[in-house]
């Protein structure tokens, strides 16, 4: 699991739409952490080393500390509204992480080996059913991604999660298929039919 982010941060005694719009003019971000059966918290953190910390990817899987007023609270981003025009944050709610606690999040999928694909050489197209999986993880071990190998894959294959190598305690929240995560096309879009209706299926449930 990847480094997470540690962001300063100061408790908000005001809320509203009329505070959020003050914090921004003086480049604070209003935020919220919540969980563990605790009251929320109000805080105000920095716009610029928050809206880093969201670039530089995994913000939604990575752990991070949130010191305020010299108290380290460590947690997990659940949610994020961005300025639709600036793209810097303006509202974030964290979720309180405690020690050995099980979290469930949306773990991106990669793939490698493309350029060695013998479907892909051959004119097939990667067709992506699902970017990222949901699963349930430890806190302490969150998966930076699932990593799929595209070395072997043909024309006309179907990648499935029981293809993946799951790190240890963690596991899908869909339990009742072997879903599809990918498959490649044949040239001109002629997979086989049954691929093409695992992955609308796949496609509306996830």
């Amino acid at each position: 699991m990847a480094e997470g982010y540690v962001l300063k941060a100061s408790v908000r005694d005001r809320v509203g739409k009329g505070a959020a719009r003050a914090l921004r003019r003086e480049g604070l971000v209003p935020a919220v952490i919540y969980g563990e059966k605790k009251a929320a918290l109000p805080i105000a953190i920095p716009i610029k080393e928050s809206t880093i910390a969201l670039h530089r990817g995994g913000f939604m899987t990575h752990l991070g500390t949130i010191e305020v007023d010299g108290v380290a609270h460590r947690v997990i981003a659940k949610d994020y509204q961005l300025d639709p025009v600036r793209d810097d944050l303006i509202h974030v709610d964290f979720l309180r992480v405690s020690k050995g606690a099980t979290l469930t999040v949306d773990v991106p999928v990669h793939f490698i080996n493309e350029e060695k694909c013998p479907g892909i050489k051959a004119g097939g197209v990667l067709n992506v059913v699902r970017h990222t999986v949901e699963m349930t993880v430890p806190a302490d071990a969150i998966p930076d991604a699932l990593v799929i190998d595209l070395a072997k894959a043909k024309v006309g294959d179907s990648i499935h999660i029981s293809a993946v190598d799951i790190p240890a305690g963690s596991a899908p929240t869909i339990t009742d298929r072997d879903f599809t995560l990918a498959t490649i096309a044949a040239p001109g879009g002629g997979a086989g039919a049954s691929d093409e209706d695992e992955a609308a299926e796949d496609e509306s449930e996830g």
